[in-house]
This record gives C-alpha cells, sequence and structure tokens, in this order.
C-alpha cells in the first residue's frame, strides 16, 4: 500500500534521511524505531508532504504522493497524527473532530458514522464535546489527536510518539485503541519512544540510525534481537 524508495532529505544544505526504503503493507502495523534524531519524525513529515524529498519515491496505492501538497495527500488516505499532539487549545473537543473532517477522503464511512465510531473508541469526548482542548489531561488530549486523524478517513494512519508524556494507564488504553485500530483494516505506521511497545503492537519493524534503516524485521525477532535489547531495551 505505501512504498518510501530510496528518499533522501535534505534541511537546507545538511542531508538528514540517506536512501531510506520502508513500506506499509495493507491492514498491517509497522514500526519506526531508533534513538532521538535518526529521523523517524522526518521519515513521517515526508510521507505527509511536510518535507519534500529531494530524491526518491513516495507511492501510495499505486500513485506516488511526494509531489502532493499536504491536503492533497490527506484526501487520499494518508493521515499523520502529530508528535505533541497539536490541538487549538481555545478550541472545543467537538471543533477539533469537525476540523478533522475538512479534507477528508471520499468513501469509507459517513461523517456521522465517523463521530459515532470515535465516540464509541474514546467515551470521554463525548462527555467532553463542549470542553477546550488546553483544559483535557494529556491522555484525553493525546486521544483528541488521534479521534481528529480519524476524522480524516484514513486508509493509513501515522502515530508519531502518541504514548509521550502519558501516564502508565493511558498508555495501556493508547495501546488498546491502536489494536482495535488495526482491527478495523486501517494501516498504521507508528513511530514510538517505547521500543518494547511499538514492537509488541507491530507485525514488522524497522530501526533507524542517523538517517538510515540498519535492521529490518518481523516485531517478535526484533524484540529477541541482542542489537535492539542493548541499544534500546535495557537487556
Amino acid at each position: 500500500m505505501l512504498e518510501i524508495k530510496d528518499i533522501v532529505v535534505r534541511y537546507g544544505r545538511r542531508e538528514v534521511i540517506h536512501g531510506l526504503s520502508l513500506s506499509v503493507g495493507e491492514g498491517e502495523v509497522v514500526t519506526l524505531v531508533g534513538s532521538n534524531g535518526a529521523g523517524k519524525t522526518t521519515t513521517l513529515k515526508s510521507i505527509s508532504g511536510l518535507l519534500r524529498p529531494v530524491s526518491g519515491s513516495i507511492v501510495f496505492d499505486g500513485e506516488r504522493i511526494d509531489t502532493m501538497q499536504p491536503h492533497e495527500i490527506i484526501a487520499h488516505g494518508v493521515v499523520q497524527v502529530p508528535e505533541g499532539r497539536l490541538l487549538f487549545p481555545e478550541m472545543s473537543v467537538t471543533e477539533h473532530i469537525e476540523l478533522g473532517a475538512i479534507r477528508a477522503r471520499e468513501g469509507g464511512r459517513s461523517y456521522s458514522e465517523r463521530v459515532d465510531w470515535i465516540h464509541e473508541m474514546f467515551p470521554i469526548l463525548l462527555e467532553r464535546r463542549d470542553q477546550k482542548a488546553g483544559t483535557l489531561s494529556g491522555g484525553q488530549q493525546q486521544m483528541l489527536a488521534i479521534a481528529r486523524g480519524l476524522m480524516a478517513n484514513p486508509r493509513c494512519l501515522m502515530l508519531d510518539e502518541p504514548s509521550l508524556g502519558l501516564a502508565p494507564v493511558m498508555v495501556d488504553q493508547l495501546a488498546d485503541a491502536i489494536r482495535n485500530l488495526h482491527e478495523t483494516g486501517i494501516s498504521i505506521l507508528l513511530v514510538e519512544q517505547r521500543v518494547d511497545l511499538a514492537l509488541r503492537l507491530a507485525q514488522r519493524g524497522y530501526v533507524l540510525e542517523t538517517g538510515r534503516v540498519v535492521l529490518e524485521d518481523r516485531a517478535d525477532a526484533l524484540l529477541e534481537d541482542p542489537r535492539v535489547k542493548a541499544a534500546y531495551l535495557g537487556a
């Protein structure tokens, strides 16, 4: 479904992604792990059109998207939930949900079906529908950020550090939500600081170091890989 081949990305003259390739299949959960500065968020921004690769290609469902504008990529069904949530503090929960639907992909669930779906997945958002986003807890804000992304009717959802700053009980709820999304058939590309969690949620994983893929395997195999254990799991 999503095929990234040999992309090179620069910030000014500085090359930060060096010939990176990865893929996400239909209905698959794939994780991209690595230390801070490895290029994970840069990779997601390149897929979503916020950064433009200087070479290589990004193809979604058989069509190149690396020359499209971000709103066009969203309309094709590739949606990023950004690191740090990036909510509007003075806007209500309902306003964020409405905002997420503005550039939604055509087809799939109707608007009302999507609203009902996210309220079923995150009941607290229905309870807090008139509350300003800035007054929500960190976990509730992350639920809202994901809900906003889901309102765009994605076929491939990219989650950037969704557990960042969350209490353990909220991390468990987040993990359940990702599993539920996987069961609906949405493809997920997950960037997550908790490497053990990411690899337990995913089918396959890529390990990034300084803008390059250095390991690629089934997620369960990466969990047992001594290099991954030593570098990221404290073993």
